[in-house]
């Protein structure tokens, strides 16, 4: 990784998790890839089969508060 890169990582680990997950998004966007269809269908089955593992009890929802502030720890 050279010495710029590593500059923008440590800049980009300290923005609030939603400027991240856009920045990421924004990134990965500038690359080609799979149609957005896919993706997205992707996206949608992971998101069903989550949702059933949930309705079946095989996991249980963590509060958001809880995961921001775990992220945040982490950050420190």
């Amino acid at each position: 990784m050279t010495v710029q890169t590593q500059q923008v990582l440590e800049k980009a680990i300290h923005l609030p998790p939603v400027d991240r997950a856009e920045l990421v998004e924004r990134i990965l966007s500038s690359f080609d890839r799979p149609n957005r269809e896919e993706i997205d269908a992707l996206w949608a089955k992971e998101a069903e089969d989550r949702i059933d593992a949930y309705d079946q009890g095989k996991i249980k929802a963590i509060p958001a508060s809880r995961v921001f502030e775990k992220i945040n720890r982490q950050k420190s």
